[in-house]
């Protein structure tokens, strides 16, 4: 018998898709992002853009999955039958695969660098052997490959369990235990010597920073950190109950994204400050300035592991949440299928990903449109699939389905939204759009 899983409840759905949102955007690509733009401005501008354009979206994909109760593809055949709108499904699925066949990869560096904090081997290092370290465990392929294989059956472990005894169960633990080590990290390095520095650079903004390029990069984080844009908010929402709030579920979810977002910033500012590091160090602030961070407090090598741990809960969460989508579509609500979908889909994302893994040591000669086969996995979902995805569902919802059936389906386990239906449905219609295509534009280069 074909059967819908759901929530237990609401607690439970805004943890996993809160889960499925606070990742490596959150964690690992905005402190770099904010501190080679100005940190304090950039992240006014990143909240302002999350609530105006990246919540909207979320609460467009909630409205098209609770709506159908079905998986990505075929909700959106459900709402517009024998039309190409249903593409816009398979595009998630398709870039889902590719988004985790890549992330598995960055989890896998995770897990490598969690081995070596427990051995205690970054321990009295250079900063220039922190670098050399980080180059040294990306480009080591048989590490790199076994690493992304128990990060992959890590994810499919839980999400073969299914909603309720797995993705649920286990943001269950994770979240509120990411949320306290956060907490913990956060009061021992703004605590340092010297941090107010760092906090003043996240929380006191600098209007003379403001530019084009900050406005468009904030404006991408803001629905890159939420996962909008590939359907995983459609699927996560298809087994959510009638009696919930989807709006007030949203900003629940918007609200936990940008408190990670702050208290990543509070963890790692003050202390780069405190210890004279540069706030400026890229991508690699994480992996390479953190370590020496760390090695240079009280305990340093235990914070630093603690650092370690929340970063694999937050990433793993958000990877359960793209396995579901791909598994959701070989389902189709039958939970018999669960365990052998699960399996199947997830190898077949590790095998895929293996090219990633590999393009910074035996195939780092191997370039696409002068990337590594890694950087050009992440340009197809980052910079083509997500903002394409995210400005043809704002379209999809805006002008595809009545008016009617969305403001209904809003207001299912509400009173009644008010003017406030009327400004969500004006954003989705025309200011999301807009925000969305100059996001893009940037990103290939035309503006």
């Amino acid at each position: 018998m074909n059967t819908q899983e759901q929530w237990t409840s609401k607690l439970g759905f805004i943890l996993a898709a809160a889960g499925s949102a606070i990742g490596l955007g959150a964690i690992w690509k905005f402190p770099y992002v904010a501190g080679t733009n100005g940190g304090a401005i950039f992240f006014l501008i990143f909240i302002l853009m999350t609530i105006f354009i990246g919540a909207p979206i979320l609460i467009a994909e909630f409205v098209i999955g609770r709506r159908t109760q079905k998986d990505a593809i075929s909700a959106y055949r459900e709402l517009a039958p024998r039309s190409p709108w249903q593409l816009l499904g398979y595009l998630g699925v398709v870039a889902s695969i590719i988004l985790l066949s890549f992330y598995s990869v960055v989890g896998g560096w995770i897990l490598s660098y969690l081995w070596r904090s427990f051995t205690g081997a970054f321990s009295g290092l250079s900063q220039a052997e922190y670098g050399s370290l980080f180059e040294n465990t990306i480009g080591n392929p048989i590490e790199a490959i076994i690493a992304q294989l128990i990060f992959m059956i890590l994810t499919i472990w839980v999400v073969r369990g299914g909603v309720q005894k797995g993705i649920e169960k286990a943001n269950r633990y994770m979240m509120p235990a990411l949320f306290i080590l956060f907490i913990v990290l956060a009061i021992r390095s703004m605590t340092l010597p010297g941090a107010s520095t760092g906090i003043e650079f996240l929380l006191k903004p600098d209007f003379g920073h403001i530019s084009a390029k900050t406005l468009l990069l904030a404006l991408g984080q803001s629905f890159f950190a939420l996962s909008v844009g590939i359907s995983v908010m459609v699927t996560y929402a298809s087994y959510l109950s009638k009696k919930e709030h989807i709006v007030k579920s949203a900003f629940s979810v918007v609200g936990l994204n940008i408190l990670i977002s702050l208290l990543a910033g509070l963890v790692i500012f003050p202390a780069v400050f405190a210890l004279g590091f540069e706030p400026t160090a890229g991508p690699g602030l994480v992996f390479v300035v953190l370590p020496a961070v760390f090695n240079e407090i009280v305990f340093g090598g235990f914070f630093f592991a603690i650092f370690l741990i929340l970063l694999l809960f937050a990433t793993l969460t958000s990877a359960f949440s793209i396995l579901e989508i791909v598994v959701s579509v070989l389902v189709k609500n039958d939970s018999r299928k669960r365990n052998k979908a699960s399996w199947l889909a997830g190898i077949i994302i590790f095998v895929v990903g293996i090219p990633s893994a590999l393009s910074f040591g035996s195939l780092a000669d191997i370039t696409i449109m002068n990337r590594s086969i890694f950087d050009f996995a992440d340009f197809l979902v980052s910079n083509i699939s997500l903002p394409l995805g995210a400005l043809f569902i704002s379209l999809f919802v805006g002008y595809r389905i009545p008016r009617k059936m969305v403001k209904e389906e809003l207001e299912s386990g509400t009173k009644g939204l008010g003017i406030l239906f009327d400004v969500w449905y004006f954003a989705i219609r025309f200011i999301v759009p807009i925000g969305i295509l100059l996001v893009f534009l940037n990103s290939i280069g035309l503006i």
